[in-house]
Formats: structure tokens, sequence, C-alpha cells
């Protein structure tokens, strides 16, 4: 019988961060063997990745790249359960995800070092995230000349008239040209937002396509589709493998046990859901699940699944001008509809197909009217966590230009949203196994608005969102299904319109049953943001970390996670960053410690 091929280096899991250290130790040392194991699909030049528009298609029918994580249903929520889709295909989030540039605060960082975790601070991890990126057109504090290609370039009215509002109405934040320069002045002003798309290409830029598939040549860096990690294999206390389920459609031995070894390195990169139920499964994490579950422990880590964070997201639709420029079409449309656009892209890589239709927005810090409308439930959340760190938002607010939900009466329409997210919510959730079986669904409690003053700050950012898109030129009224359903009566009822309200045109009036019908509807509604992390902390063992600042998991040798698991807390941005700096800082510990040079 052949004997399983060895390598030097395993990767569980071909996501995001997975494709940055692979492919930096691949193109330093290309004699290193290394293997990426991925449960998903190869997106080599497949239009639905590299199209930027696609991205909708992929979130709602998902296919093989995404795996979409059912949770417990929460009293919190309703008693209704969650879907949290999580990326599944080489380059994992990165080649699925909305494309929308932020980078977290540097504070974010300098809150990982501060929890015993050396050369996790900002002057550490700024260099590395301009080290990934080329910003186009160059800009200060951004990378010029990094594999990840990010484009400024405005295009849509929407935008525009969300900064008109903004001028007239808000003089007391003021713009800026990039809120994502890591500095304390930026947070709190209007910006333009920026995609991760080529400026010359039109292409999606994912590490999958700018650290993996641009070596192909190197036949040492192999992947593996279609393939569910399973458990990691140990030698005592030391990690020599992985055994795996090949689940691809046109494999003879569909679904037996293959083993696979490392000489070197076992490096978990599965996420926040997988990387902790591998770990699990291996019989590391907290003893009781694993003697219910009929586990071998080998190492007590009862943090293993627990601290999940996210991002609490909620799109709220507008009705516009069927003059708009919106991706409506593009999302909604069939394939006579979408065929124009895809032609231009495939001519220059230009028009809609190249957009996301995300191009303004606000990480927002409320004034002192603002904390008055939040109510005393937030106001030690305030004083205790964002008071002192004025880099830290506490929403990101922005329109976007397209209907985001699945009311059939909205399509055919043109809409725009307003999109708001909590950057730091208080309210933690976790992530377990059932049992031993890889395909079996997680035990997932999301936590998403256990705490009041998680609904306190969401309440304030469908009022404060409202008040900006009904004095947009672009709006024509609310689409009433998808908001909340107010008292008859109400001030605040819901409905279509003729134009904006003028400037300063006084504000809606709320009463109490009008606060209880929108957080009513934000319980109803509220969904994940993608941004899942924290699940394998990267922080001192006694205090629940699963990993060191070298990202060793504690109790044995040879074992390594590298994605966005370790973020000990949250950032205040979206996570495609933060992975990539992941990425780029896992790559410098793992190429010192195996005497690897120029990464």
């Amino acid at each position: 019988m052949a004997q399983p091929a060895v390598h030097d280096i395993i990767f569980a899991g071909g996501g995001t961060t997975a494709c940055v250290v692979a492919g930096r130790l691949a193109a330093a040392d290309p004699n290193l063997k290394i293997l990426i194991i991925e449960a998903g699909q190869h997106t080599n030049n497949v239009k639905t990745h590299i199209q930027p528009a696609r991205y909708f298609a992929n979130l709602v029918s998902g296919g093989d790249t995404l795996t979409f994580h059912t949770t417990k249903p929460s009293k919190a929520l309703g008693n209704r359960p969650c879907i949290i889709p999580a990326g599944k295909a080489v380059g994992g989030g990165s080649t699925v995800n909305f494309m929308m540039y932020t980078r977290a605060s540097a504070s974010d960082y300098d809150d990982w070092e501060k929890l015993g975790n050396p050369g996790w601070g900002s002057k550490d991890l700024v260099p590395l995230s301009n080290k990934a990126e080329t910003f186009e057109p160059n800009a200060k504090n951004h990378g010029t000349s990094g594999p990840i290609k990010i484009t400024n370039v405005q295009h849509v009215n929407v935008a525009k008239h969300f900064f008109d509002v903004a001028a007239a109405r808000d003089k007391e934040r003021g713009f800026t040209e990039d809120t994502s320069d890591f500095s304390t002045t930026s947070i709190n002003k209007y910006s333009p937002w920026p995609r991760y798309v080529s400026l010359e290409t039109g292409h999606r830029s994912d590490t999958a396509h700018h650290y993996i598939y641009n070596q192909s040549h190197n036949k040492n860096l192999e992947i593996l589709t279609h393939c569910r990690v399973k458990r990691v294999i140990f030698e005592g206390d030391r990690a020599v493998g992985v055994e795996y389920i090949s689940h691809h459609p046109d494999t003879a031995n569909k679904d037996a046990i293959v083993q696979a070894y490392a000489s070197r390195l076992v490096v978990l990169s599965s996420g926040a859901f997988g990387s902790p139920a591998i770990l699990e499964r291996s019989g590391i994490g907290a003893p009781d699940l694993l003697k219910a579950h009929d586990i071998s422990k080998i190492v007590a880590l009862p943090g293993v699944g627990e601290n999940y964070n996210d991002h609490n997201l909620l799109f709220v639709p507008y009705r516009t001008t069927n003059d708009e420029i919106t991706m409506d079409e593009i999302f909604h449309g069939n394939d006579a509809d979408i065929k124009p656009h895809e032609d231009r892209w495939l001519r220059d890589g230009k028009g809609l197909m190249s957009l996301n239709g995300v191009e303004a927005g606000i990480k927002i810090r409320p004034n002192a009217r603002d904390l008055e409308v939040l109510g005393s439930t937030f106001t030690k959340r305030w004083q205790e966590f964002f008071a002192n760190q004025p880099d830290k938002p506490v929403m990101y607010i922005g329109p976007l230009v397209y209907y985001a939900g699945a009311n059939a009466e909205a399509i055919g329409r043109k809409h725009f949203v307003f999109a708001y997210y909590t950057e730091y919510p208080a309210s933690l959730g976790r992530t377990h196994i059932k049992c031993s079986n890889p395909f079996t669904p997680l035990d997932i409690e999301p936590g998403f608005l256990d705490k009041p003053e998680d609904v306190a700050v969401l309440r304030w950012s469908y009022k404060w969102s409202r008040e900006m898109a009904r004095r947009m030129a672009s709006y024509r009224g609310e689409f009433a299904p998808d908001h909340p359903q107010f008292p008859v009566g109400s001030q605040a009822a819901c409905g279509p319109a003729d134009g904006p309200v003028p400037i300063m045109a006084p504000d809606i009036v709320y009463t109490a049953e009008d606060d209880e019908a929108i957080d009513t509807f934000h319980r109803a509604t509220v969904s994940t943001t993608w941004h899942s992390l924290g699940t394998c902390a990267m922080k001192p063992r006694n205090q629940g970390g699963v990993v060191d600042s070298r990202l060793n998991v504690y109790g044995v040798k040879n074992l390594k996670i590298a994605d966005l698991s370790i973020a000990p807390t949250n950032v205040g941005a979206n996570t495609y960053n933060s992975a990539l700096v992941v990425g780029e800082k896992a790559a410098l510990i793992l190429a010192e410690e195996l005497g690897i040079k120029g990464v």
C-alpha cells in the first residue's frame, strides 16, 4: 500500500489568510512543500468571483462557495435562528465578500498587544497592512506596491446625494478623503468608500488570485479542493498531520478518510467556525464537551469556540427614481439584463459590473444630541469603552445602491438602502461541535443583541440614517414592508413619497411605542455582517486563550492557527483587511521559525 505523502506544511483551510501565508512562504522558498486543504472549490478566473458585481449572487445562492451556518434560536432575536455564511472556496471570504475597503482602528491592534501579545500592536501591524496593498490612485499612509489592489474612484449619484445632505445638515463632523488611514482624526467624518477592485482590470482583488494562483508554476504548492479536514493527527503532543474527507463528486473514494502528514508544521486556517471545530474534534477544548462527544482529551482548553465576535447588520431600503444608477438590474435581473454589463466589463473592465454599489459612508461616533437619543441604556458602554478612545467608531452607516431584501414586491424597481452595523457589539457568542462528524452542523449561539446597549445603538442608527435618507435627492419614500411596522397614526409611518423633505425639515418624533416597533423590527431582522472572529483567541491561557503570540496552540507542538479566529477582540471595520494583516504577520512568524528569508 502506498505511503501517504509527506509535506513540509499543511494548511487546514484555504481561505483569505491561508492564501496570504502559504503564498508568501512559497514565493520565498519554492522548494517548500506546502499542502492547502480546502472544503470548497477553486475560484481561478471564475466569473462569479472575479467580476465584482456578481458578489450578491454568491451571497444569495451560496452554491459551493459558502457554508451557511444556522444558529440556535435566540430569545434576543424573537426566538429565531440566524444564518451566518462563511467563505468556502480557495480565497475564502475574499472571493465572495462585499469588497468594502475599511481598515481597523489603530487602537484595535494596540488592544491585542496589551493582552500579552508583543509584536501585535499598531506599530507592527500598520506597516503590514500597507505591505499587502496597492491603493489606486496612490494616497498617503497606504501601500503602493502590494498584491491587493484597491480603487477609490466614485461613480454613483446616491453617494453624492449623501454627501450633499451631510454638508448641509451636519457641519460638526465634516469630511475626509480617507477614513482608513489609522489616525484618530479620520473617524467620525463622511468619506468616500474604496473597494477591493483593480482600477486597471476591473477584477475583484482577492488573496487566491494574488498570492496563490499567480504561482501555478510552483508544483510544490498543492491545493486540494472539496476536502474537509476532520482532525489533527498527533504523536504524543506533537502535530504530525491531518485526517480529511474528500467529498468531490468526481472522486472515486468519495467520503473516504485520508491522512496527510507534515514534517514541519500544521496550520489551522479554517476560520472562526472551522478552526475551533477542528481543535475540538482533535481532542483540544473544554473537557466536558470532549467527554460528551466521546473524544479523547489531548489538551484542556475551555476557550476553544468561545469569544465569538461579529458585527450586527441591517439593510433598510428606500425607493428611488427609475433613472437613478443602481445595481438592481445586475443583482435581481435575468441573464439578458446582465449581459450588457458583462459585455462592457469584458471589453475594458469598466461599467456597473466593476462596482460593488458601496461608495460612501461614515464610521460614526454619537455627539451630545445623539447620546440623548441613545439614552441611559448606552451610557455605561459609552463611558467605559468609547469615550476615551476617539478612534473607535460606534457604527458604520452608509448608502448602498441596490435592494438587498427578499420581498418580490421590490424586484423590478430601483432602490437604495441604508446599511448600518455595530462596530463593537457588547454581546458575545460561541460555537462548538455537536459530534465528531465534520459534516454535522455546529452548535452556535450568536449572542446578537443579548445586551441592551446593542439594541440601543441600532435604534439610534435607524433614526439617524432615515433622517439622512429623507433629505437625499434620490429619495422617493420608504419601502415600507422592510421597515418597522409603526402603530396606526404614528408620525413615523413609512411609505412612498414624491421627493425629499427640505434639508432643515424637523426630524421625525418617535413615541415610546415607535421605539418598541423599531426594537421589534431589529430583533426580527438583524443579521451577521459576515465578520466572524475571535473563537481561538490569542491571549493568555488562563484568560481563555487558545494560541500565544507566536500563534502556537497551547499545550501541543507544531500546531498553529492563522486566521481571524485568533483575534482576541473585535475590530471597528470590515474584517478582510485584518485577515490580510494576520496573514502577513503569520507569514513573518513562520518564515522566522522555518529559517526562510525574503518574506
